[in-house]
């Protein structure tokens, strides 16, 4: 790579910041990674964390730094969902062809190994130092205990932001004139809650499976650890009948899982407890514009883009954003006006695109898997993709299992559902789903 070698900040120690200390460190940078919370190698990391579910673009990013095999041995595959729905059996619904699927990890495990692995390359970490202002014409970052206290100040070539969704970096970029910025509260909130191994180490459920109870306005998931057990999240709304809010004491709790999960009820331990000693957190899209100050200051991650997690796609974007990155420094050298440049006008819009498709999924894993005409429409989309695999590919695959660009899956995925649109309204189409007539009328549409 033909760079200068520069003195680089990455303000946040998450899964994004991380692995761009180890893509700068390979290209030849001096990158010191600063962190306002403890190291969370030294601390229990609990409480506040969806499973991760790493798919195609986030192992595209690893393997190009060489590290995709070393993670896999923290990731276990997950090729179908497990359905549990009320009234019926449990039933599995594959994600894509044979051999393809997401991969469960842990986000402490993994945000360790991460720091680990960029503390190797010769990154530097500061953590428990607060940053607290940017100079952003300077790249001069400053640090200090407290808002109102002594700050100390930092002089860089350069400084990243990958400090989330509230991220201190951009809240200095939103000041200047010009910069558009949006964010959007879903009114359903996420607890997470934990399905203890088996005695022996095993997993109480099926341990290649995403485990999802879709209850309409509210829903719970499972994924598992390498431990044998669950990390569980409870998405639900804040007010309401059912609601968070409507649970104030341990017999609420106990008395809400007895009635609509009671499965889940029968593997969970100490489900009152965990229920009121996590916390409740919220769910948020930000959206922002532009991602860079001059060829100083750039935002990567969620503090570019956050987005709701039900595509499972938030840590994959972020991901990506490093490998488009990566790609720009080896096409523009020691030009980074025109790296930053070229990065954020390609993803910006497929972080909108990606932030559109996660909120779809969201009504879709919640109040669509169990409904009867939904499931008949996938098992016609699917037969049919099998059938014309270059004709059809599902949205879930081309976001899941590709490394197309997200805002193509966007816009196939809405041509493909207005033509189900019409094929639904064929006469008795349940009883003739898998026939010839079907698969025709398809092929129309498609022409």
């Amino acid at each position: 790579m033909n760079q200068n070698s520069k003195n680089i900040a990455i303000i946040g120690s998450g899964l994004v910041g991380s692995l761009l200390a180890i893509y700068l460190k390979k290209a030849g940078h001096q990158v010191t990674v600063f962190d306002r919370r403890p190291d969370i190698r030294t601390i229990k990391f609990s409480g506040r964390s969806i499973n991760l579910a790493m798919s195609n673009r986030g192992w595209k990013t690893l393997r190009d730094v060489g590290l995709e095999e070393e993670i896999k041995k923290i990731a276990i595959p997950l090729d179908k969902r497990a359905m549990h729905v009320v009234g019926k059996p449990l039933y599995f619904q594959p994600y894509g062809k044979e051999g393809q699927a997401i991969w469960s990890i842990s986000r402490g495990v993994l945000n360790k190994t991460m720091i680990d692995l960029a503390e190797q390359a010769g990154t530097e970490f500061r953590f428990n130092e607060k940053v607290w202002d940017v100079d952003l014409p300077e790249a001069k970052l400053y640090t200090g205990e407290s808002e109102k206290g002594e700050w100390k100040a930092y002089n860089y070539d350069m400084i990243f932001g990958c400090d989330g969704a509230f991220s201190r970096v951009r809240h200095k970029m939103q000041r200047r004139s010009r910069f558009d910025y949006s964010q959007n509260f879903i009114d359903v909130g996420y607890k997470e809650l934990t399905i203890p191994a088996n005695e022996d180490g095993s997993h109480k459920l099926d341990k290649h499976s995403f485990h999802i109870w879709p209850r309409g306005r509210f829903m719970f998931i499972a994924m598992p650890n390498l431990d044998g057990s669950f990390t569980c999240t409870l998405f639900m709304p804040f007010e309401g009948e059912v609601s968070f809010n409507s649970i104030k004491t341990k017999s609420d709790a106990v008395a809400f899982f007895t009635k609509y999960f009671p499965n889940v009820m029968q593997v969970i331990e100490d489900l009152a407890d965990d229920f009121f000693e996590n916390p409740t957190s919220a769910l948020v899209t930000m959206k922002c514009y532009p991602w860079t100050y001059w060829d100083k200051i750039a935002l990567v991650g969620d503090s570019a883009h956050a987005v709701v997690p039900f595509y499972g796609q938030g840590m994959n974007a972020g991901f990506e954003d490093i490998s488009v990155l990566n790609e720009m420094m080896l096409a523009h050298g020691d030009d980074w006006g025109a790296i930053f440049k070229n990065y954020q006008e390609e993803r910006k819009p497929n972080a909108d695109a990606i932030a559109e498709l996660s909120y779809r999924n969201f009504i879709e894993m919640s109040s669509k898997t169990s409904d009867a005409t939904f499931l008949l429409q996938k098992k016609i989309e699917k037969r049919f993709a099998e059938k014309y695999p270059d004709k059809w590919v599902p949205a879930y695959s081309r976001v899941t299992f590709s490394e197309r660009p997200y805002v193509e899956a966007l816009a196939i995925g809405d041509v493909q559902e207005k033509i189900m649109v019409e094929v639904m309204k064929m006469p008795d189409i349940a009883k003739k789903w898998d026939s010839e007539e079907v698969e025709k009328k398809i092929l129309n549409l498609l022409q």
